[in-house]
């Protein structure tokens, strides 16, 4: 098949890279404008675009699809397929009908749960035990097309968002290949998705990562993993802003009050509205990244109250 593939960050990349590797012919890669990153904010190419560079692909980085001109540089590849992995532009119908086997979509979750912008983030912090991705035709509506093919997989101990996905991207790769030949032959039939078991994985807002203390230690944990590597948990040590990587929930009690750091031994423990949250790396402005036990020897004070109330 002629295929057109447009995806932007990291998690797009092992798909990518499987088209590559196989007999389809990639007419064109389609990935988000250059654009400012690290702390220099160097302007750079995407993950997708580097990748597609370096095997000779002819990208295309259109500030959007709606244009006129934009639809008509897709319409003149002439491509059996589109397939859209995390690219971060929203395709009109116009785009939609353009493929003669229509677009497809590698979604990080078992549709119909957590459909929307960040279901990596939403089933961790939901406490889900089973996760996957979903092989599906792009429809108007969000996320909501017939689905083709699902793989899933068990959500690790203490796994972060960030090494979820990255799981997920090799997953949704070998899903894609196993669907391709499929839709080839026209031999699979779509399963409409049920209604009724839709969740909605809502876009994450900084705002989200702050720790409340009064909160279980277990939903504390799930926070921890479900930012990292964004936007990061945090908390407030002596006015500033202390970052949490990575945490443990114990099932003990603390009669103490939420926040208040415990003297257990060479552990940074915490006490919360129902366990005591372990956390095992910090990072105060301006400082390294260090292990919990170490951010506890560098701040001995008899009694350190983390939170907006220290």
């Amino acid at each position: 098949m002629r295929i057109v593939f447009s995806g932007t960050p990291e998690f797009a990349v092992p798909p990518l890279k499987a088209l590559i590797q196989s007999p389809h012919e990639i007419c064109g890669v389609y990935t988000q404008p250059d654009r400012p990153a690290g702390r220099g904010r160097k302007v750079s190419p995407s993950p997708v675009k580097a990748v597609a560079e370096a095997a000779g692909l002819t990208v295309f980085q259109p500030e959007s699809l709606r244009s006129p001109v934009a639809q008509q540089d897709l319409r003149a590849l002439n491509p059996d397929l589109m397939i859209v992995v995390a690219y971060g532009l929203i395709l009109p119908q116009a785009v939609i009908d353009i493929p003669r086997l229509g677009c497809v979509n590698i979604h990080a979750s078992l549709l119909p749960r957590w459909r929307g912008a960040a279901p990596i983030q939403r089933a961790i912090l939901a406490g889900d035990e089973e996760t996957g991705v979903t092989i599906m035709f792009i429809e108007s509506r969000l996320d909501a097309g017939p689905m083709l093919r699902k793989k899933s997989c068990r959500l690790l101990d203490g796994e972060t968002a960030g090494e979820l996905q990255l799981r997920l991207s090799v997953l949704g790769a070998e899903a894609l290949m196993e669907t391709l030949p499929d839709l080839a032959s026209g031999t699979r039939r779509p399963e409409i998705q049920d209604e009724s078991g839709v969740t909605h994985a809502a876009k994450i807002a900084k705002e989200e990562a702050a720790l409340d203390w009064r909160r279980p230690a277990i939903e504390l944990e799930r926070q921890v993993r479900a930012f990292n590597p964004w936007p990061v948990a945090e908390t407030r040590y002596q006015g500033h802003a202390l970052r949490v990587f990575r945490a443990e929930a114990l099932s003990e009690e603390a009669a103490v009050d939420p926040g208040t750091v415990l003297n257990r031994g060479n552990f940074l423990e915490v006490a919360t509205g129902q366990g005591i949250l372990r956390l095992l790396e910090v990072q105060l402005p301006g400082a390294r990244r260090i292990a919990g036990r170490d951010f506890l020897n560098a701040h001995p004070e008899p009694t350190i109250r983390l939170g907006h109330w220290s």
